[in-house]
């Protein structure tokens, strides 16, 4: 029978076009559910995007804009990224969907009845990029680190409140009895340091004659919910709760997310699942930031890097390869233009070359036609396995390109090019073993570079191996920018 399995990034918001960072998220996403399917599981995989909040009512202001149409038009934007990146998402949900606004709305009358909500009259410091509250010790020299260009607000109004505090013996208790609930495990560490710190509960609704934009909240049209609330019910929404079908086959799920949604996906909204009564999130990993040139990506210092344009320059497998490939496990990672040409160099000359080679030899000599023998992977199965179980995916390719190595040290030493001349039969048994490692290698790369992958074994799958175009041409060193 089959399991099920199901993946998803967090929702970015539509105040800005898609960057690297977040096609980093995707892709990774994208290559887990890739591996599920080859194992025979059913994937659902869900991304979207997160459209309500004061951040993004101000950008539909300052464009001149409802905030829906504004919306509409940054959501298409997000959903490009399918076709641009390869990407086999099955969900894409909008949080201003009919579906999600009905599904916020009863997830919130579940917290009430469990006496989670209430309203008080309070005061706190704002950072409207963050869409979070901050305490005094989370800001330097007055500033949120993350957004320091906006300055920080003074809040004094009437709002309700989520009793998050009430949440925090039972989300250490969870933490404890599920020692891999979060990954790495230095994310893990971090926040369960916040957790036992202690919980402060958090406002989960704002004035809507100050801030319209936003899901009403149930039996009070004067407020709308708070954007983090609301949006975190994605996950559940998305798989049509709080109808049962796709929610009770489907959830818990796994959630990837960037390290700055580490405390409201591990902790907030973990409570409030808790507080509704539902089973928590099966895992949550963390990955890593992206520097440019080892600065921050910032649009003042005009550094923010548009997968659009690495993609027409480089092609959809190659960024893919140089995302999963080069960010670091567990610790920031950099882009530069310089490890961009290197790592798709390797693409050329390490596999791509091997697989013309093997091919214009076979055909050279054999007509094409080689031996169909196996090609013992069984040690790089398990390896690849446990890499894939951290969401290594640099170890992952690592242990792929072994093979890659290995098969061109075999053309080199074996020379089954000299050897056609003087040992047919010989040459005939290495084109035939090398065959057998560049079909096992497509299969092991299709989730990660899926379109190169699918080409590889249509060539090397048939009754003969086709000789094509090269799979990634080398590239002009006068283009490189």
């Amino acid at each position: 029978m089959k399991k099920t399995y199901y993946i998803t990034t967090t929702l970015p918001y539509v105040n800005a076009e898609p960057h690297i960072g977040f096609a980093l998220e995707i892709i990774q996403a994208d290559t887990l559910a890739r591996v599920e399917r080859l194992r025979g599981n059913e994937v659902i995989f869900n991304t979207g995007t997160d459209e309500h909040g004061q951040k993004i009512y101000k950008k539909a202001l300052e464009a001149g804009l409802d905030p829906k149409v504004y919306c509409d038009q940054y959501a298409a934007k997000f959903d490009e990224l399918r076709e641009l990146l390869n990407l086999t998402y099955t969900h894409f949900i909008r949080t201003t969907d009919k579906k999600h606004v009905a599904a916020a709305q009863e997830f919130w009358k579940r917290c009430e009845v469990a006496g989670d909500i209430y309203k008080k009259q309070y005061q706190t410091k704002y950072c409207v990029g963050c869409e979070l509250e901050k305490t005094d010790s989370e800001l330097v020299d007055g500033g949120c680190p993350t957004h320091p260009k906006n300055k920080i607000e003074l809040r004094d109004e009437e709002n309700y409140f989520f009793r998050w505090s009430k949440y925090q013996q039972a989300l250490l208790d969870h933490y404890e009895a599920n020692p891999d609930f979060v990954v790495p495990k230095e994310k893990f560490h971090e926040i369960k340091n916040f957790v036992k710190a202690g919980l402060n509960d958090f406002s989960i609704s704002r004035l809507k004659d100050k801030m319209p934009w936003g899901i009403a909240v149930p039996g009070d049209e004067g407020h709308v919910m708070y954007v983090w609330f609301d949006a975190l019910v994605n996950y559940i929404s998305t798989l049509d709760w709080p109808q049962a079908g796709n929610f009770e086959k489907f959830w818990p799920g796994i959630q990837v997310a960037g390290i700055d949604n580490l405390r409201q996906q591990s902790a907030m909204w973990q409570g409030m699942l808790l507080s509704a009564g539902l089973p928590l999130s099966k895992q949550i990993f963390i990955h890593s930031f992206i520097t440019v040139d080892g600065q921050k990506m910032s649009k003042s210092v005009g550094n923010v890097i548009d997968p659009k344009s690495l993609v027409a320059t480089y092609g959809a497998d190659a960024v893919r390869y140089y995302l999963l490939r080069e960010m670091p496990y567990g610790t920031d990672g950099d882009y530069s233009v310089k490890r961009m040409e290197e790592r798709y160099a390797e693409l050329a000359n390490d596999l791509g070359n091997l697989m013309g080679r093997v091919a214009a030899m076979s055909n050279k000599y054999f007509e094409g036609e080689v031996d169909k023998v196996d090609f013992d992977h069984a040690e790089y199965d398990v390896r690849m396995g446990e890499a894939l179980a951290q969401y290594d995916f640099k170890k992952y390719i690592d242990c792929v390109w072994e093979v890659v190595s290995a098969a061109n040290l075999k053309i080199q030493t074996e020379e089954p090019f000299k050897l056609a001349k003087t040992n047919p039969a010989d040459a005939k048994r290495s084109l035939s073993e090398l065959a057998a490692m560049i079909v096992w290698i497509g299969r092991a790369l299709s989730p990660v570079i899926p379109a190169a992958a699918e080409e590889i074994l249509r060539r090397y799958t048939g009754d003969k191996l086709i000789h094509g175009e090269p799979l990634f041409p080398r590239r002009d060193q006068e283009t490189k920018t």
